[in-house]
């Protein structure tokens, strides 16, 4: 074996077993090489087998530093569960409001009940629900301009849940799915486990272009689309009426299908009515309560097109998608009895006082966001890229997600312009996917919160000495 692949095999073992942390910082090659007694050529073959394997990323002026997460085959990094990486998870971003655990438990003692309780596990939930457990799902989707109609209420065991069933149910194996070009990264691992191709289509400051969607159908031709009208995640941002109006045209010429995810619709009070009230015989409205109460105990929702509920019920009843009877009995009492509404106006609140923080500590950098939103999108100073800013940050015990893990084909391919072009105040607007990270708001308390924003601006304006 070439001696440069069999230090590199000691390297990796060292990252295996610990020694070698996530975010890490390796010594300069010529350091590596008069440590190691090899040529400074052989010390270069190292450190490009090392990225090769994915173990490690680097860049000139800034050093090389073992990766933050190592990419799994296939696998969507971002948003899956705990990383067990840092002690400040930014990634992950699961709202939890002051006082939410003591409304949720006013349902939760009526449940405890025994005949409560044997109705609710005595058999499995069907996709439909019950009557009341659909009734309580209409008070909590329904918003300004728009009510869904109980009988085209389905239910999930979560959002995830519901996205699956409704891509399994609209796009066969082989189908290709349009979706946002940067788009929530659980999309693409449900797509490449169902079969399904995933087709980017170029945002602007609303979001999905109808242009570019129609362009990409002609090119295509789409079974279905998937977008996220109301704080697109990661960019925060929200189509106006105006928009969804023409994105539902371009469903109906086309006779596409929509999967409209209003996951953190709740978040924003003024939002107009979601793209279902534009083309309710085109779009399957998906929804959770993960975000709106606890990703522990939750449910997810679907409202299905006309004609189409028996088909999303047998792709939710197929891929065992439905929900738990006690979850569903709980949800529905938190629905009735206000539970839902106490905490999406909590945590409205609390997303008020954690942008506080974001503008204190970031305000000088080409940040997008919104007010009521659960995480920035953050155009990072030259000469950062976003790999090298992730590891840089878990050395210092703050998890993130590298802007890459957003983009659809690994780079930003969309047509039209650039969605973040004209996002910031500073240097880097506009400069992509690959010069940016996500920072999720959510998960920390508030103080542990604006002390990882400190660290991450002081990181941002530091120039390491290599």
């Amino acid at each position: 074996m070439d001696e440069y692949r069999r230090i590199a095999d000691r390297v990796a073992e060292r990252i295996a077993d610990g020694r070698l942390r996530p975010g890490d910082r390796l010594p300069p090659q010529r350091v590596f090489a008069r440590r190691q007694r090899i040529a400074d050529s052989t010390a270069i073959r190292v450190y490009g087998e090392l990225a090769r394997r994915g173990l490690v990323v680097g860049e000139v002026g800034r050093g090389t530093f073992v990766r933050a997460a190592p990419p799994l085959p296939g696998a969507a990094l971002a948003l899956a569960e705990a990383t067990g990486r840092a002690p400040v998870d930014l990634q992950l971003n699961y709202p939890v409001a002051e006082g939410q655990s003591e409304l949720m438990a006013r349902a939760l003692t009526a449940l405890a009940r025994p005949d409560v309780l044997a109705g609710a596990t005595g058999l499995p939930a069907a996709a439909a629900g019950t009557a009341e457990a659909r009734a309580a799902a209409v008070r909590v989707l329904a918003r300004a301009g728009w009510e869904p109609d109980p009988d085209r209420v389905l239910f999930a065991g979560n959002g995830r849940q519901a996205i699956a069933a409704a891509v399994s149910a609209l796009v066969p194996p082989g189908g290709a799915l349009g979706v946002e070009a940067l788009t929530y990264p659980l999309v693409k691992a449900v797509a490449e486990r169902l079969g399904v191709r995933l087709v980017p289509v170029g945002l602007d400051e609303e979001g999905m272009r109808p242009d570019a969607l129609a362009a990409a159908h002609r090119a295509g031709p789409l079974s279905a689309v998937y977008v996220q009208p109301t704080l697109h995640n990661p960019l925060s941002l929200t189509a106006g009426s105006g928009r969804r109006a023409e994105l539902a045209g371009v469903l109906r010429e086309s006779g596409l299908l929509a999967i409209e995810d209003t996951t953190w619709a709740f978040l924003e009070p003024d939002a107009p009515a979601p793209l279902a009230a534009h083309a309710p015989e085109r779009v399957v409205l998906v929804d959770s309560l993960s975000k709106r109460l606890g990703p522990g105990l939750t449910v997810g929702h679907l409202v299905a097109p006309e004609g189409r509920v028996e088909e999303l019920a047998r792709a939710l009843r197929s891929g065992a998608w439905t929900a738990g009877g006690l979850a569903l009995a709980a949800a529905t009492r938190w629905a009735v009895d206000g539970t839902v509404t106490e905490v999406g106006a909590a945590k409205r609140a609390d997303a008020a006082a954690r942008h506080a923080l974001v503008r204190r500590h970031l305000g000088a950098y080409a940040i997008r966001t919104a007010p009521h939103a659960y995480y920035c999108w953050w155009e990072l100073p030259a000469p950062w890229r976003a790999e090298t800013f992730v590891a840089a940050a878990a050395e210092r015990g703050i998890a993130l997600t590298p802007g890459p893990d957003f983009v659809v084909s690994g780079r930003w391919t969309g047509s039209g312009a650039d969605p973040g072009a004209g996002a910031g105040r500073g240097p880097g607007a506009g400069s992509g996917a690959a010069d940016a990270v996500r920072v999720g708001l959510a998960s920390p308390a508030l103080p542990v919160l604006d002390d990882a924003l400190g660290r991450l601006a002081a990181l941002a304006s530091e120039i390491l000495d290599i």
